[in-house]
């Protein structure tokens, strides 16, 4: 008796043996699948993490100096000191000047007017008008705070000069704001990008390979001539996925590893932690891979079901724009999406040092979306194959 039931549990581990080493076989004789899963994770990884850069520096600027003094040039020099803004060129005239924003020779025009500083030696108010390209508004807001802040730091110096001339007994109340950035202390934008660019390239890869893989045998017949074994419908959907959570768990390592290497990410938490989330997004991954795969008919279905889901499910991540600088009818959609919390807490694990116990609410969310997707996909999937 004891044998039969030992035998049980042995023939099942051997049938789903055979099913992986079938899938694997199968995987690594496939160029196309090969090449989504090994070269283009990494690839697409470097590219992003040089790509996508939200510093804002260097915003070519042309100057339109009317008052050519000394006091207009030392201006225009100290606002060009901290590399927000670089001087391209100058005009002779305002006229001139936007021409050449027109043109998109420059994204700032600096014009000084005549009397600037004979103005400033009287005490009296002057002007300095600056132009943006408003085109792009993240790089003429930095800009112009930027022209704002150092303009307006000037007038206070000045009236602090003056009255201390005039009276100088009386203090100025100041506040010294003193500020410390914790986990990012550069500002480096890969350091906070590449981790959402791991989880992007997790969900593309292992959506499209797990249900195009599906579908290629749908496709060809392989699965109606497996139907025909005395194979367990458990034992091969189990067989069939958990090479693709294999899959996964290889690309995210692979593309830690390059960010590590090359973009400097820091690893502060636990990689038990890093690699349960993982695990829990995985199953989300899957799941609608497998959904798909049932619902389709060919691979080219399939690829297209995975793009209709994968593009949404990043714009609504977090991984480009913040959440909070959505619309606000927009932000609650979020909620339904497996990638924000993902995100949430792979970026608190690695960049801050947290524990799972840190962020119950993501893993709870990425547990019960994994569950509900993957076995809603697998009872629909069950019910394909039977």
């Amino acid at each position: 008796m004891s044998a039969v039931t030992a035998a049980g549990p042995f023939r099942w581990l051997v049938q789903l043996w055979a099913v992986v080493v079938k899938e694997v076989r199968q995987t690594v004789q496939d160029k196309r699948i090969m090449a989504l899963i090994v070269i283009a994770p990494f690839l697409q990884l470097v590219l992003l993490g040089f790509a996508i850069d939200l510093d804002v520096d260097q915003v070519p600027t042309i100057v339109v100096d009317m008052d050519r003094t000394p006091e207009s040039r030392h201006a225009v020099a100290a606002l060009m000191a901290d590399g927000s803004l670089t001087a391209v060129g100058t005009a002779g005239s305002p006229s001139d000047a936007d021409a050449a924003l027109d043109r998109g020779d420059a994204a700032v025009v600096l014009i000084v007017p005549e009397g600037y500083a004979r103005d400033l030696a009287r005490g009296e108010p002057t002007q300095v008008q600056v132009l943006l390209d408003g085109t792009d508004p993240t790089r003429s807001g930095i800009a112009g705070g930027a022209a704002v802040r150092y303009f307006g730091e000037q007038g206070f110096s000045l009236a602090k000069q003056r009255l201390a001339a005039v009276a100088p007994d009386v203090q100025i109340s100041a506040i010294d704001v003193r500020s410390r950035l914790a986990y990012n202390p550069s500002l480096s934008t890969p350091i906070y990008m590449v981790p959402g660019i791991a989880g992007m390239l997790l969900l593309i890869i292992t959506t499209i390979v797990t249900a195009m893989g599906l579908s290629r045998e749908r496709e060809v017949g392989t699965l109606e001539q497996i139907r025909v074994t005395p194979l367990p419908t458990a034992v091969l959907m189990l067989g069939k996925v958990l090479p693709f959570v294999a899959v996964g768990l290889f690309d995210v390592t692979l593309a830690l590893t390059a960010g590590v290497y090359i973009f400097d990410v820091p690893i502060r938490g636990s990689m038990l932690d890093f690699y349960i989330v993982t695990s829990l997004f995985l199953l989300t991954t899957v799941g609608v891979g497998l959904f798909l795969a049932a619902v389709s008919k060919t691979q080219q279905q399939a690829f297209v079901g995975a793009f209709l889901f994968i593009l949404p499910a990043i714009l609504l991540s977090g991984t480009m724009t913040p959440i909070h600088a959505m619309p606000d009818w927009m932000q609650p959609m979020t909620l339904l999406n497996p990638l924000r919390f993902y995100l949430e807490a792979i970026r608190a694990i690695l960049l801050k040092g947290a524990s799972l116990s840190d962020v119950p609410v993501q893993t709870a969310a990425l547990l019960v979306y994994g569950l509900l997707i993957l076995g809603f996909a697998s009872l629909l999937f069950r019910k394909r194959l039977d």
